[in-house]
């Protein structure tokens, strides 16, 4: 069985991730495949919308498959990362440009490589078990994907906050800050889609919506823009330890995941502000990426979450605010001829 089911039901476009035992880990044959059926699917004037889902009761997709890319690193090749995130960000590029609804359902995990499937469609929908995140700062990349730009989009700075500390965003946290669109019951869900598949419209999205439940962030927005506003980690470091009672939680958070890409993170969010379009947002986050697949807190972010599993990661940076500016801005500086190509939208 394919790890990812691609068909079509009338005039709608079908994808399903099929990868249940792995969390629907993103794999690079199935970025491959999401690349060569977009383009044709977005020309095809018999395909009015395209639907994604996911197997699996845990996730829709908790990130991108990092396994071969760790046994990579260990020979010294880092060119396996490298092309795996070429291929990746340009398919990203795809569906948050893509000409025609998509609507991606969103049950249980949706991490990293995941929310770069599913948060770009233009019809999101979350349920109960929905848990949306962005954790790559725990394990020394930046938030990716285009992540940096959905990031950018959420309200006041709880960008800021959600890409260093990893928060996981339930069903109203998500649709708060711009990750998802519509919480809809999951028991609902394979009516919905048929509904979807036979009405050749979104209609059926609308009917079967209902009010979210309780977001957390909206609760806590007020001190998430205070302390994430602005400065560098050392100063929202600061400001969080003048605050015991809720800071010390975020503290907790923000200590175990790498310096470099924590005080990366925040340029990205930052300059992805002024963005329209994906593509800038895309080409920074490579530039970190291909510079930390060199750099090493990549690969020891890997072995300490995904091999050896100890949760002790030996970061290059011994605290949470040691980064300076200067070493973020060589990570993110220009790569010349090793630059992301993306497509021109128009």
């Amino acid at each position: 069985m394919s790890d990812i089911l691609i068909r079509t039901v009338g005039r709608v476009g079908r994808i399903t991730l099929n990868r249940p035992d792995a969390l629907g880990a993103v794999t690079l044959p199935m970025i491959r495949a999401l690349a060569k059926v977009l383009p044709e699917w977005a020309s095809d004037s018999n395909i009015a919308m395209v639907v994604i889902d996911s197997v699996g009761e845990k996730a829709f997709s908790a990130g991108g498959d990092i396994a071969d890319i760790y046994a990579a690193f260990t020979k010294g090749d880092f060119d396996t990362a490298r092309r795996f995130w070429r291929e990746e960000y340009p398919v990203n590029a795809l569906l948050a440009r893509f000409p025609k609804p998509i609507v991606s359902f969103m049950q249980g995990f949706t991490m990293g490589g995941g929310v770069g499937v599913g948060c770009h469609a233009s019809h999101r929908v979350v349920g109960d078990s929905s848990k949306i995140a962005m954790p790559e700062c725990g394990i020394g990349l930046v938030p990716d994907v285009g992540g940096s730009l959905l990031l950018a989009r959420a309200p006041g700075h709880i960008g800021e906050y959600l890409g260093t500390s990893a928060y996981r965003m339930g069903p109203g946290d998500a649709i708060f800050a711009g990750f998802a669109d519509l919480y809809i019951p999951e028991a609902d869900w394979p009516d919905v889609i048929a509904a979807l598949e036979a009405s050749e419209s979104i209609d059926p999205l609308t009917e079967a919506a209902m009010p979210p439940p309780a977001s957390t962030l909206t609760k806590d927005q007020a001190r998430i823009d205070k302390h994430f506003a602005e400065g560098t980690m050392t100063d929202i470091l600061a400001s969080l330890k003048a605050d015991p009672d809720w800071g010390a939680d975020v503290l907790k958070r923000l200590a175990p995941n790498a310096p470099l890409a924590m005080a990366a993170a925040l340029e990205l969010v930052r300059a992805a502000r002024s963005d329209d379009d994906i593509a800038s947002a895309l080409r920074r986050e490579y530039r970190f990426a291909h510079r930390i697949a060199a750099q090493g807190d990549f690969r020891e972010g890997i072995r300490a979450a995904i091999i050896d599993k100890d949760r002790s990661p030996a970061w290059a940076h011994s605290g949470p605010g040691d980064a300076s500016a200067e070493e973020v801005a060589a990570m993110l500086a220009p790569l010349g001829d090793d630059e992301l190509e993306l497509e021109d939208p128009k």
